[in-house]
C-alpha cells in the first residue's frame, strides 16, 4: 500500500511492503545481523570446518519500536533544549527574528528531510534545533500575553499523544488507503490556506484564519483535529516499517514524522488556549 505521507513515502517499508524489500534478515544468538534474504549462506562443501559466516560491518540491525522511541526522545529533547535556551537567553527585541528564522528555517528543513530517500540524522537534529528556536520564541511571547497557555499546551499535547496511541491500540484502528489520502489532502490544504493567510497578514490583509477571532479559533480546532489524525497515520507507518524489517536508520525518519506532528498539535493547542483566554 503506497503512502501519500511525504515523511514516510521515501522508504518502501513504511508503505506496507513486506520484508522482502530488504530481505528478511536472520539474527542468531548474540544479536549479530547478517545481510541476506531470510537465511544464512551455506558453508562451502570444500572445507566446511574452516568456514565462518560473514559479519559485514555495514549490516544494520532492523528498526524496532524501541529504536523509534529512543530516536523520537532524542529529537524531542533537542527541540525542548533549543526552545528553553531561546526562552532564557534570547533578548526580547530579537524574539520576532528568532520566530521567523525558526519557523521558515524549520519548514525548509522539514521539506528537505521529507523528500530525501535516505534519511540523514544530522538534518533531523537540525530541524529540531530550528523548531526549538521557533517554539521558544512563540511560547515566550504567548506566555507573556496569556498566562498559563504554555503549560496547558504542553499537557494537552501529551494528553493528545497518549489518548491517540491508546485508541489506536485498544480499538485496533485500521488505516485504509482512502483514510490516509484524505488526511494527507486535508493536511496540505490546511497548511496552504494558513500560510497564504499568514502572508496576507504581513501586508495587513488577513482573511482571519491566523487571527485571534472566531475564525482563528475554528481554524485552530480544525488544525488540532488534523494533527490527531496525523498521529494515527504516524503510528500506522511505524508499525508497517517495523513489520517490513526496515534498517535501523529509518527510525530517524519515524522520529522525524512524530516530532513534526507533535509540534503541529502543540502550536494549534497554544493558539486555542490563547484565543479562548483573550475572549475572557
Amino acid at each position: 500500500m503506497q503512502s501519500s505521507n511525504p515523511v514516510f513515502a521515501r522508504a518502501e517499508g513504511f508503505n506496507g511492503s513486506t520484508a522482502q524489500a530488504y530481505g528478511s534478515p536472520s539474527f542468531p544468538a548474540g544479536g549479530q545481523g547478517y545481510a541476506g534474504y531470510g537465511q544464512l549462506p551455506p558453508p562451502p562443501s570444500a572445507d566446511p570446518s574452516t568456514w565462518q559466516y560473514p559479519t559485514e560491518p555495514g549490516v544494520q540491525e532492523p528498526m524496532t519500536i524501541d529504536s523509534v522511541v529512543s530516536r523520537t526522545a532524542i529529537s524531542l529533547f533537542v527541540v525542548i533544549a533549543s526552545a528553553a535556551a531561546t526562552w532564557v537567553l534570547m533578548p526580547n527585541e530579537l524574539l520576532g527574528m528568532a520566530w521567523l528564522v525558526g519557523a521558515f528555517g524549520g519548514l525548509g528543513m522539514a521539506f528537505a528531510v521529507s523528500f530525501m530517500r535516505k534519511v540523514n540524522p544530522a538534518l533531523v537534529i537540525a530541524y529540531a534545533v530550528l523548531e526549538g528556536l521557533f517554539l521558544g520564541a512563540i511560547s515566550e511571547t504567548f506566555q507573556g500575553l496569556y498566562r498559563g497557555v504554555v503549560p496547558g499546551a504542553v499537557l494537552g499535547t501529551t494528553a493528545a499523544f497518549v489518548a491517540t496511541l491508546a485508541a489506536y491500540k485498544f480499538f485496533n484502528i485500521q488505516v485504509s488507503a482512502k483514510f490516509r489520502k484524505g488526511v494527507t489532502i486535508a493536511m496540505f490544504g490546511f497548511f496552504i490556506v494558513v500560510m497564504f493567510d499568514f502572508m496576507l497578514s504581513l501586508f495587513g490583509n488577513s482573511i482571519g484564519f491566523v487571527d485571534f477571532g472566531g475564525l482563528g479559533l475554528i481554524t485552530s480546532f480544525v488544525g488540532l483535529g488534523i494533527g490527531v489524525l496525523m498521529l494515527i497515520l504516524d503510528f500506522d507507518m511505524v508499525e508497517k516499517g517495523v513489520a517490513a524489517g526496515l534498517p535501523e536508520q529509518e527510525s530517524w525518519r519515524a522520529a522525524f514524522g512524530l516530532t513534526v506532528t507533535l509540534i503541529w498539535i502543540y502550536i494549534n493547542l497554544l493558539r486555542i488556549l490563547a484565543i479562548m483566554q483573550s475572549d475572557n
